[in-house]
């Protein structure tokens, strides 16, 4: 019967005999027209379906399934719900096994070779069958799957037949995300995942047949050994004569030769040969300012094995992370697949290079890829680039050690990582995935494996835990740690910047000087910018944007698609603001070594996680230019530590000037430093000279002192700069007068709706401010949303503010588009009322998240009955004496009111106000419950 199936299921049709595309004598691609036939249900007799020419579909390869818009069509709607805003929309899916076909034709000259068959990328499983008979099988999510085929390809023609199968093979590699309905989304870790890349069918990369001579040498590996100034070279070879004469040729990139010789003192073990060469004089360090490369090459009778690399050796001194015994600094960023034309990895250099060229103008050197390896033109890209590599096990998980296949498999993608990746000099970190939780024994013991297999890298257990101790200090495995906290507290100012009022003397020394190995931040960050809704039409490729159309839609019923692009505007300023804050804290911070942002670029899945200044395609979304981030985000920042952001006239502002120098020493220098007024007038300056920069931290250059004496509320930018050089940095701060006037005889200032409607009544002008505990609404916020409102919904989730900054409301006020420092002291202290159905013209205007869409105020203007009002639903009563801020915008929202400006075009019902001041129970909330 299952012949009988088989013959009915496969339509006699002419199969298209599709000729390899290029081959020269040694290779020949296969990329090019096959068929693919799918068998979801895994019904298809193996020697059959491969002996079978099938009558599938054609498709092109490399590529996907995706691609050739084969599988399942979408059929959800956009909503704002948790099918759709879990992440981008596949066009089309499909789970299970395809059966791609080719026919392929050996020359003869490739007679008595061996020969190889390599698939660069595949999710999950293939196997590979010749003329209908099955050669083997490959598990491999980060490398290539390669085959011997020299007993089964003579001359002639063959049919190939490969099966792929990207259904999950290893679930305990992969966190669910439970909050996500439809099963196939609920895998997060970036190898195999719907959030990012896609769970794709196909073959990517390399589709190769290539030819060798039996017995040839294979797998070469070079290991700088600076120690004894030397270059270990290994290589496989399975007989080496012993009268065999083993040559090696070092030369640059262009030919130039530098070394020559023959191989003495050979180490023989088995199949494996190595060596020892004298550095040569003229080989100079890879890093990244000089990131020069070398090709090595050994010659064994006719055949010449050469391997490209850069001379690098990654280690630590006295805890700092170090390149070439130089102390580094990593300016990392977070890549997780994320490519939404095509739902899966570049395979080639030069897409890697334009993506690590945006990364290096924004001032960034390393990439951390989450749980997952990216293919070689990523590294080879780095390698060009001076660029610095963190790589991952295919692995998130909370149930590590628990399924020893599971456990094998993922020892054997490390050894593949090494063996495939390990020349490339970008490659310096390795962990064993991303927040692992489970047996940490387990991570310990193949962490100590891999440090023995290859000393080229630095290795961790995780990158962090949520699990104590793990989480807090490193394991007895780790050579360096990555950390949102330690055993002493937070490491990052996502726990803290909500908490304590703004100061800029602060670093993270404290919580982390006693830690002994190399340190870095985890996923710093995270701050969530509203939608950019001029995307949509970028979605070209196999990913449809439909959150962010549910989201447009959305706003277009609610009145308010007209002010989505100040949305992202507005919170993707307050955003830069953290995110600058965040970093500087880390540079001034003499313990670390470097930290990872979660990051520049959106991440469009986990709930729709639009955490970037730019977005998911790395294209800016004219929130800040890469030369502004570059001035706080360089191989050498000045920095500067004050005590707050606001200050009062008779106040001194002081600060101290240091400079985290990561680039080179510098002697003899000079330091600038001025203070501008919002016109660029500048009231004070002066200089620092003679000042000599070691790499690390240069702390204590010199003080700014700037005695505040104003009349007028002002904003005034600070700026240090490196003379005769694009190195400079500035800071904002806000003066206020010590006396302003904060009543009116003209304006009744009231906490309560009582006094309030009486003097409306009489058509009189009300600043009503009631007890912000009392009203009704959503728990004031500095920071914006964390990470997503969809993945993390117990937050009170807001965006910052948005202002019109020339309204005259805020003529006594200075005060950007956007939230600023500030506003600190007025967001914390303060509701957001909810007004979707009151008309009412907000002059503060919150921005609420994306699920939810309201329409959010802190202060707005209205007519009630026959007079006046303006309601504040942020504290402007209380100890106005130590709140400069509340005090000043007080006293300007009182001059507006005095002022022929104040003329409320709409009105509302004093029932209105009372709905908005019914008692509602205090939410609480702390940073940690994000986490827990």
């Amino acid at each position: 019967m299952k012949n009988i199936f088989l013959r009915t299921f496969f339509i006699a049709i002419a199969f298209l005999f599709v000729q390899c595309d290029s081959q020269n004598g040694n290779s020949i691609s296969l990329a090019g027209k096959w068929r693919v036939s799918l068998d979801s249900l895994n019904i298809g007799d193996s020697e059959n379906w491969a002996n079978t020419e099938i009558a599938g579909q054609e498709i092109n390869l490399p590529g996907t399934l995706d691609d050739a818009n084969i599988g399942k069509p979408n059929n959800i709607e956009p909503a704002i719900n948790n099918y759709v805003m879990s992440n981008l929309t596949r066009r089309r899916h499909y789970t299970g096994k395809a059966w791609y076909q080719k026919k392929v034709v050996i020359p003869n000259s490739w007679k008595g070779k061996k020969i190889e068959l390599e698939l660069e990328r595949v999710i999950w499983e293939s196997n590979v069958y010749v003329d209908g008979k099955k050669i083997g099988s490959s598990n491999s999510l980060i490398g290539s799957h390669t085959y011997d085929l020299s007993n089964f390809l003579l001359p002639g023609e063959h049919l190939l037949t490969i099966s792929i199968d990207n259904s999950n093979k290893f679930p305990l590699i992969n966190v669910p995300g439970t909050m996500y309905p439809e099963k196939r989304n609920q895998d997060m870790a970036h190898a195999y995942t719907n959030h990012t890349q896609i769970k794709w069918n196909g073959i990517l990369g390399d589709i190769v047949l290539s030819a060798t001579e039996i017995g040839e040498a294979s797998n070469l590996q070079i290991y700088p050994n600076s120690a004894e100034n030397e270059i270990r070279v290994d290589f496989e070879k399975d007989v080496l004569e012993k009268s065999q004469k083993i040559q090696y040729q070092i030369s640059d990139v262009n030919g130039k030769e530098l070394a020559k010789g023959v191989a003495v003192d050979l180490d023989v073990k088995n199949k494996s040969i190595s060596f020892q060469i004298k550095k040569p004089a003229q080989l100079q360090n890879w890093d990244e300012f000089n990131p020069v490369l070398y090709n090595l090459s050994v010659i064994i009778g006719k055949q010449r094995l050469t391997e490209k690399f850069g001379y690098k050796y990654v280690g630590e001194k006295k805890g700092n992370l170090t390149l070439n015994d130089k102390r580094i600094f990593l300016r990392g960023n977070l890549e997780c697949v994320i490519f939404p034309l095509t739902g899966y990895p570049p395979m080639q250099k030069k897409e890697w290079a334009t993506l690590i060229k945006q990364a290096k103008d924004y001032g960034l050197n390393h990439l951390r890829f989450h749980s997952w390896c990216p293919p070689k033109a990523a590294f080879e890209a780095a390698d060009e680039a001076g660029f610095y590599f963190q790589v991952e096990l295919p692995h998130w998980s909370l149930r590590v050690g628990e399924d020893k296949n599971t456990t094998e498999f993922l020892q054997k993608e490390a050894n593949k990582i090494l063996n495939d990746y390990g020349n490339h000099p970008s490659f310096i970190l390795m962990a064993m995935g991303n927040e692992l939780q489970g047996d940490i024994d387990v991570l310990n013991k193949m962490t100590e494996k891999l440090k023995k297999i290859d000393n080229r890298h630095l290795y961790a257990t995780t990158s962090f835990s949520f699990q104590k101790p793990t989480g807090t200090r490193p394991e007895k495995e780790d050579e360096f740690f990555i950390a949102q906290w330690t055993d002493r507290g937070w490491i990052r100012g996502q726990g803290i910047f909500n908490d304590k009022p703004p100061h800029f003397n602060a670093d993270y020394s404290e919580n982390s000087e006693h830690i002994q190995i190399p340190l870095i931040s985890h996923e710093i960050g995270q701050y969530s910018v509203y939608p950019d809704l001029s995307e949509i039409q970028k979605y070209t490729g196999v990913l449809q944007p439909l959150n962010f159309i549910a989201i447009k839609n959305d706003l277009e019923h609610k009145k308010l698609l007209n002010l989505a692009q100040d949305f992202t505007q507005a919170s993707g300023k307050l955003a830069a603001i953290l995110y600058k804050e965040e970093i500087e804290r880390a540079l001034k911070t003499p313990s670390f070594d470097g930290f990872q942002l979660l990051q520049l670029q959106d991440f469009p899945g986990q709930g729709t996680a639009l955490v970037g200044l730019l977005n998911a395609f790395w294209e800016s979304k004219g929130i800040i230019s890469p030369e502004e981030f570059s001035q706080f985000n360089s191989e050498l920042v000045p920095l500067i530590r004050f005590n707050k952001a606001v200050y009062e006239n008779g106040e001194t502002f002081a600060a101290s000037v240091e400079v985290a120098n990561f680039y080179k020493e510098l002697k003899n220098k000079t330091l600038e430093w001025t203070i501008t007024d919002d016109q660029g007038a500048v009231l004070k300056s002066g200089e620092f000279i003679n000042v000599n920069l070691q790499i690390g931290n240069n702390l204590n250059l010199g003080t700014i002192e700037y005695p505040i004496n104003t009349k007028a509320a002002k904003k005034v930018k600070v700026t240090v700069s490196l003379k005769d050089s694009k190195y400079k940095n500035s800071w904002s701060i806000w003066e206020y007068p010590k006396k302003v006037k904060i009543r009116s005889d003209n304006i009744l200032f009231t906490n309560t709706i009582e006094e309030a409607w009486a003097a409306l009544q009489k058509g009189k002008k009300v600043l009503l401010n009631p007890d912000f505990e009392r009203i009704k609404g959503i728990e004031g916020r500095f920071v914006p949303v964390f990470w997503s409102p969809v993945h993390f919904p117990n937050q009170p989730a807001t965006m910052g503010l948005l202002l019109d900054e020339k309204h005259p409301a805020f003529n006594d006020f200075p005060t950007d588009s956007h939230t600023d420092w500030q506003w600190w002291d007025l967001c914390i202290k303060s509701k957001s009322v909810i007004t979707d159905s009151l008309e009412v013209t907000p002059l503060v205007r919150v921005i609420d998240n994306f699920v939810t869409n309201h329409h959010l105020s802190n202060v707005f203007e209205v007519k009630v009955g026959s007079g006046s009002l303006i309601f504040s639903s942020t504290d402007i009563t209380n100890n106005l004496k130590d709140r400069p801020g509340a005090r000043q915008l007080r006293h300007s929202l009182l001059n507006y009111m005095e002022s022929d400006a104040f003329v409320p075009s709409k009105s509302i019902r004093i029932e209105d106000l009372e709905n908005i001041l019914i008692n509602k129970n205090k939410s609480i909330f702390s940073a940690e419950d994000i986490y827990n």
